[in-house]
């Protein structure tokens, strides 16, 4: 079956990627036929983008961009968000529900780029070669064994065991390291792997700590001075996670006092907005320390495979109405009807607007050939077929329904 063409003409869609989103995604759309997208490098402070997302219809975003209710508000036309990132706390949701917007993300696409990493700063940082690194670009020869070790046999603690955490313990444990994780649900273990029953005994028995948390009121500063204390003498803390889960002031002190060991640390409390700006950060200069600039995920295959993800679901929104991994409009997977018009409808979820709905189309004499409904807790998302185009006037009035969101015309 041949997808049936858009109502809105494409050429009258305009789409914003910021931050430096992949090529992947631009050519995806290009290759579509919608010519009108652009493409920054940075992210915009909040009063730029409300002023950037006026016209636009889908936004594309990184880690950085704040999308808050003020730029949710502004943007009249928008249809949907996709964050080219696994997280999607820089977006305000509940403002997000409340416009009708979906919300989209890339949960898995560089879950992998993640992993290696962690593996990598861990060999790095138990071999001591951050300070043997500095010391040879100094003219200095460090050639020494001590406080230098092999990772296997060690203990690797991943405090939150899902997507990127239980891929890293599988890694883990083919170089020989024994894994033990910490969740606030029941995860099945991979591999060997142990589930710590409390972040004491967790911290407290491994020889380096990484962090695979969100951020979250009950994560902030999740790792601070009085679990630090807790912490194995001599261990690591890997953070890839989010920038506000470790104290860094704490984290400082436990470095100087050489109860930590090392540290590597890719996300921080504030960062640059953009590539060039000055950083600053209390645990610069600080022996056997790995810095790295929110990189995590930052590589060409993990990139273009996120690029890919969010940009088809974007796609699949647009053109066909599926919501399939929305974290604002509840999820639909739903196959096009031969013949038909297609009418999304977004509404509050509060009894009567179903019914509301098709005694409108009703009245227009207009058939529905197939109806699909699903709610979440605030809102329900409607999508009709129909037999005959809608009138200008069925849509006014479906736009009339009480608690009514928003409507579109699909096809």
């Amino acid at each position: 079956m041949s997808q049936p063409k858009t109502s809105y003409p494409k050429e009258k869609i305009n789409i914003l990627f910021l931050e430096n989103i992949s090529d992947k995604a631009v050519q995806f759309f290009k290759d579509k036929g919608y010519a009108n997208v652009t493409k920054l490098t940075g992210a915009l402070k909040e009063e730029d983008l409300i002023k950037a997302v006026q016209d636009v219809h889908l936004l594309g975003i990184r880690s950085k961009t704040q999308v808050t209710k003020k730029v949710l508000d502004a943007a009249k036309k928008l249809q949907a968000i996709g964050c080219f990132c696994i997280g999607v706390n820089q977006v305000d949701l509940s403002n997000a529900i409340v416009n009708g917007v979906a919300v989209f993300n890339a949960p898995y696409s560089n879950t992998r780029s993640v992993a290696e990493l962690v593996i990598g700063a861990s060999i790095m940082l138990i071999r001591r070669i951050p300070d043997k690194d500095k010391a040879a670009h100094q003219g200095e020869w460090m050639k020494d064994a001590t406080g230098s070790y092999e990772l296997r046999g060690k203990t690797l603690g991943i405090i939150g065991y899902g997507n990127i955490g239980s891929q890293l313990s599988v890694l883990a444990e083919a170089l020989g390291m024994k894994v033990t994780f910490y969740d606030i649900e029941t995860k099945m273990p991979l591999g060997n792997a142990t589930d710590a029953k409390t972040l004491h005994d967790l911290v407290g028995n491994a020889d380096i700590v990484s962090l695979h948390i969100p951020e979250a009121p009950s994560t902030y500063k999740l790792v601070n001075e009085a679990l630090l204390k807790h912490f194995k003498k001599g261990s690591i803390l890997i953070n890839y996670a989010r920038g506000q889960v470790v104290d860094i002031e704490a984290l400082r002190a436990s470095l100087v006092s050489g109860h930590l060991s090392g540290a590597a640390i890719d996300v921080f409390p504030v960062e640059p907005e953009k590539n060039g700006e000055k950083f600053q950060s209390p645990l610069q200069n600080l022996p056997n320390v790995l810095l790295t600039p929110h990189i995590g995920g930052s590589t060409i295959e993990a990139q273009n495979n996120i690029g890919e993800d969010v940009s088809n679901k974007l796609f699949q929104f647009l053109e066909k109405g599926i919501t399939n991994g929305s974290h604002t409009v509840p999820s639909l997977v739903l196959p096009p009807q031969e013949g038909t018009h297609r009418i999304l409808h977004i509404h509050g979820n509060v009894p009567g607007v179903l019914s509301a709905i098709n005694t409108t189309l009703s009245q227009n004499n207009i058939n529905i050939v197939a109806q699909y409904l699903k709610t979440n807790e605030e809102i329900g998302y409607v999508v009709l077929d129909v037999d005959k185009e809608l009138s200008n006037q069925a849509i006014e009035l479906l736009r009339a329904v009480k608690d009514t969101i928003k409507v579109r015309l699909l096809y």
